[in-house]
């Protein structure tokens, strides 16, 4: 690996570091504030007989489970690419992603269940007392003010893990709403506004993790990028200088980041390592120009695959150097010959001697043998005789 390899692999690795300790200890903040909010709703709550604030601090204990979810994926995600994650370990912020929504809708449904319960029992229910409201109007400045400021976050750091937990937020400042005014309902004679209100909150909640986990379904499924995003990834590809077209360009997301994978075709009559050199700086464009992708794998093509498919008969390169042999005779090869698989039909370019060339008679007898041998070969389409006249 080359010195400049190497640190831009060390720069990398520190961003990511860097990145991971900044979602922890967002993280860390959002832990705070839940564990404050949970025992005073479940505290509040079971004083007032408000079982809807019970409730929704039982959600935010489920947000408890979510932050420390959180913070291990955030970790273990931030752990260099190694033999069996050569990828790295991205994936682990879109399971956690995944699970979260599983528990927002899990909660959901649980909130649902207990207010259809509820609602069939209102003469049944206790009265509530005031301080039941101002827990929840206490509740929802706490969970507004987590979720902007996860949020902010989230965007800077372009994590959709860190988005996820923020709106988990909002879907609590949400609920913490609806129980305010349910309570406050109930408090003015409308007893029913209570359980109605933890009713919708389970449906918000449900419908927020339903969402979040589809998100992160589709990314562990390989769902392309944003089509308006491919356009630009090719746009860039096929503005690399060599590049003739681009074709099979394929995207997925792996957490914050995009993978890429494109097949360029160049000149069918350039040397490998051009068409190397060519691969190399579109891979290069793409990352600088999109700081989303991690990686790009780039195939190179010499025309379309269709045509390619159409060749993949033909004979190997050993075969046709002992062909090329048996043509020439004793005659020595100045370089090694140039095979060039174009369509269905091969070119060769052979290099002669100099020395060789100068015998004009001898040039003429070896020509007309080529000309013979390609006009009754089925794959030789041409094969071109050089003379090398320098070192």
């Amino acid at each position: 690996m080359s010195f400049e390899a190497s640190s831009a692999a060390g720069a990398e690795a520190s961003l990511d570091a860097g990145r991971a300790l900044e979602a922890q200890r967002a993280t860390w903040i959002s832990v705070v504030v839940n564990i404050v909010l949970t025992v005073l709703q479940i505290a509040v709550g079971l004083f007032s007989h408000a079982q809807s604030l019970v409730a929704d601090g039982m959600h935010t204990l489920s947000d408890l489970v979510g932050d420390f979810m959180v913070m291990f994926a955030s970790r273990r995600g931030a752990n260099p690419a190694d033999e069996r994650h050569p990828y790295g370990h991205g994936r682990y912020e879109t399971a956690a992603s995944l699970v979260l929504g599983l528990i927002l809708a899990g909660v959901g449904a649980g909130f649902l269940l207990t207010a259809a319960a509820r609602l069939q029992s209102l003469d049944a229910l206790p009265a509530l007392h005031p301080a039941a409201l101002w827990m929840a109007l206490v509740t929802l400045a706490g969970k507004e003010g987590l979720f902007r400021y996860m949020l902010a976050v989230a965007q800077r750091l372009r994590s959709p893990m860190l988005v996820a937990n923020a709106w988990h937020a909002r879907a609590d400042a949400a609920s913490s709403l609806v129980v305010a005014v349910g309570i406050g309902g109930s408090l003015l004679g409308y007893r029913f506004l209570e359980p109605l209100g933890a009713a919708l909150v389970g449906f918000m909640i449900l419908r927020m993790g339903a969402m979040l986990a589809y998100e992160a379904l589709r990314e562990l499924i390989d769902t392309g990028v944003d089509p308006d995003e491919v356009a630009k990834i090719r746009e860039t590809v096929t503005g690399t200088c060599g590049v003739i077209d681009v074709h099979e360009l394929r995207t997925r997301r792996m957490a914050h980041r995009v993978l890429v994978d494109a097949h360029v075709r160049v000149d069918a009559r350039i040397s490998v390592s051009e068409g190397h050199r060519i691969a190399e700086l579109a891979r290069s464009r793409v990352r600088t120009h999109h700081p989303d992708v991690l990686d790009v794998l780039v195939h190179v093509d010499t025309e379309e695959d269709q045509v390619v498919a159409t060749g993949r008969t033909l004979p190997g390169r050993a075969a046709l150097v002992t062909e090329l042999d048996g043509i020439l005779g004793e005659i020595p090869q100045a370089a090694p010959a140039v095979l060039h698989y174009v369509g269905d039909r091969v070119e060769a370019e052979v290099c002669l001697p100099f020395d060789w060339c100068a015998d004009a008679d001898r040039l003429e007898s070896l020509q007309e043998r080529v000309r013979a041998h390609v006009a009754a070969s089925p794959y030789w389409a041409r094969i071109a005789l050089l003379c090398r006249i320098a070192p």
